[in-house]
């Protein structure tokens, strides 16, 4: 893990390489739940970051390129989760379909984000020579806006 420092003291920012590996996902979900939970946050929004580092991360490693990178950025208002690949393919929504198995990651973002997600390109933290796309969610510290809205199939 790196820690790193930026200009304003109330912010911190994390990152950790990710390898192309089954059990990403799973350690994955234990760093942001665990980062999280030393906040002392709202269980709610930390299961909320949980899965939607896994959905990110899930999105990545099927539909992206290596090298990949999570990072996640915390200051006194929100929290912001980063996964950054290679690919420059930008992600995008499946259509709703109740019986697919797949194609539901960017809609359940979306929702539980409260709208504060998206892509852009951005240079690798640990690799600096290398750019490639972060996509990427915010969440208020104070709790998650998404959760008072249950998702259902095909919305």
């Amino acid at each position: 893990m790196t820690t790193l420092r930026s200009a304003r003291r109330s912010r911190m920012q994390y990152v950790w390489p990710l390898r192309e590996d089954v059990r990403t996902v799973r350690h994955a979900r234990a760093i942001i739940r665990e980062e999280l939970s030393a906040l002392s946050l709202c269980s709610d929004l930390v299961d909320d970051a949980v899965l939607m580092v896994s959905e990110l991360i899930t999105n990545a490693l099927m539909y992206g390129d290596g090298p990949y990178e999570l990072a996640l950025h915390i200051d006194a208002k929100e929290i912001m989760c980063v996964v950054v690949d290679s690919s420059p393919l930008l992600p995008e929504p499946a259509p709703p379909d109740e019986r697919a198995e797949h194609g539901r990651g960017l809609r359940i973002i979306a929702r539980l984000s409260d709208g504060f997600y998206g892509c852009h390109p951005q240079r690798y933290v640990t690799h600096p020579d290398l750019v490639g796309k972060a996509t990427w969610f915010a969440l208020p510290r104070s709790g998650a806006p998404g959760n008072v809205v249950p998702i259902r199939a095909g919305t």
